[in-house]
C-alpha cells in the first residue's frame, strides 16, 4: 500500500508541479512588453522562477536519489512551456524561443552540489539552495538581451490584443534600477535554502 501510495503521490507531483511551474513562467517569463519597468519585473520574475525550479528539482533529486534529476526537471519544465507557449505563438502572441532554457544550468549546479556532497541533504538545502538562487538571475538576464525589441513589438502587437492580466501598469522607475542581478540573486540565494528545504 505504501509503495503504491508514494507512486501516485509522486506522479502527482510531477502533473501539478510542472504544469504549475508552466504557467508561472509563462506569466512571469516575458519582458516583451516591460519597456520602463523590465528591470524591476525582472528581479520578481528571477526570484519567482528561482523558487518553482528549486522545489521541484529537490523534490526529484531526493526522491530518486539520482543525481542528474534536477537537470530531468527542468528539461521537463523547459519542454512543457514550450509547447504551452507554442501554443499562444499559434495564436498569435509574440514569443522568444530563448526565454526558458536557461533553467538548466542553475538545474546541473543543484545535480552538482547532491552529487559532490555524496547525497547530503542538508549541503544540498544550503548549498544547493544558495547556488540556484545566485545563479538563475545571472543566467536569466539572456532573456533581457535576446528578447525581441519591446517598441517594435509593441507596434506589431497592439495592446488590445493582450489578456487583461498582462496588460502593463505604470512604470516603477527607478526602483531596484541599480543592480537587478545582485538584488535577484541575493533575494535568491537566501529564499533558495528555505524553497530547496520544502522540495
Amino acid at each position: 500500500v505504501m509503495v503504491w501510495l508514494r507512486r501516485c503521490t509522486h506522479y502527482l507531483f510531477i502533473v501539478v508541479v510542472a504544469v504549475n511551474s508552466t504557467l508561472l513562467t509563462i506569466n512571469a517569463g516575458d519582458y516583451i512588453f516591460y519597456t520602463d519597468w523590465a528591470w524591476t519585473s525582472y528581479t520578481v520574475f528571477s526570484i519567482s522562477q528561482t523558487l518553482m525550479l528549486i522545489v521541484g528539482a529537490c523534490y526529484y533529486l531526493t526522491f530518486t536519489g539520482v543525481p542528474g534529476t534536477a537537470t530531468y526537471y527542468a528539461l521537463i519544465m523547459t519542454v512543457y512551456t514550450w509547447v504551452a507557449k507554442g501554443a499562444w505563438f499559434s495564436l498569435g502572441y509574440p514569443y522568444d524561443f530563448i526565454v526558458t532554457p536557461v533553467w538548466l544550468p542553475s538545474a546541473m549546479l543543484l545535480d552538482l552540489v547532491y552529487w559532490a556532497t555524496k547525497k547530503n541533504k542538508h549541503s544540498l538545502i544550503l548549498f544547493g539552495g544558495v547556488l540556484v538562487g545566485m545563479s538563475l538571475p545571472l543566467f536569466n538576464m539572456v532573456n533581457l538581451i535576446t528578447v525581441a525589441d519591446p517598441l517594435e513589438t509593441a507596434f506589431k502587437y497592439p495592446r488590445p490584443t493582450l489578456p487583461p492580466y498582462m496588460t502593463p501598469i505604470e512604470p516603477q522607475v527607478g526602483k531596484f534600477y541599480n543592480s537587478p542581478v545582485a538584488l535577484g540573486a541575493g533575494a535568491g540565494a537566501v529564499l533558495g535554502c528555505t524553497f530547496a528545504a520544502l522540495g
